[in-house]
């Protein structure tokens, strides 16, 4: 079983997808170990806490400096002897030294098409104001491996969904998340804990179960 931490700073609907998908079975060879919260409030932590997960607060505005919340990050993963971290609904770029730690162990959810709609400051609302705003007449999510600069890693698993003339920022927010981001980031998990998956260089090659 692949011992596994699923990092989260807010609601935790990603989270509870995971959950959600992991009891019924759709999530292979994956051990739900601990939940890391950035923020001592979010209700990720009673998410977790209600699907009886050990959870753990590291709180950002604790530390002077990303550099030490990192290396505490890196600890607490480290002491847990996690193999496998998610980011669901994380709002802190991971740097050293987790990312060269858990080198294409780390996996990430955006609410776009990488490349488009991501890096520094796409997160959110934003994201789906700015393909709006561009008159996208596709938009979707990305699960990919994360690395020191923002939904800059490997993609694993991209899904569509088409954009409607009457779509909202907040509508087509909430179709992405419940069509696709729900979908593909315990299937991305699954995948990783299955031994399926395979990068060579950028590109990520899944294996015939």
């Amino acid at each position: 079983m692949v011992k596994t931490a699923i990092l989260v700073s807010g609601d935790g609907t990603n989270l509870q997808a995971i959950i959600n998908a992991h009891n019924f079975g759709k999530i292979k060879n994956c051990e739900l170990t601990a939940v890391i919260s950035s923020r001592p409030n979010a209700f990720a932590l009673e998410r977790a806490k209600n699907a009886g997960i050990q959870t753990f607060v590291v709180d950002y505005s604790m530390f002077p400096s990303r550099a030490g919340f990192n290396e505490a990050i890196y600890q607490k993963l480290k002491s847990l002897d996690i193999e496998l971290v998610v980011m669901a609904g994380f709002m802190v770029v991971l740097g050293s030294p987790v990312v060269e730690a858990f080198e294409h162990r780390i996996i990430n959810i955006h609410p776009s098409l990488v490349p488009a709609f991501c890096g520094n400051g796409f997160y959110g609302i934003r994201v789906h104001e700015e393909a709006l705003n561009y008159g996208v007449k596709v938009s979707g999510a990305t699960a990919h491996f994360a690395t020191a600069v923002a939904d800059a890693g490997p993609v694993i698993l991209q899904r569509v969904i088409d954009v409607r003339e009457d779509d909202t920022p907040a509508s087509l927010q909430k179709r992405i998340m419940e069509e696709v981001e729900w979908k593909i980031l315990p299937e991305a998990v699954s995948l990783y804990c299955e031994g399926r998956l395979k990068v060579v260089g950028r590109i990520v090659h899944i294996k015939d179960a």
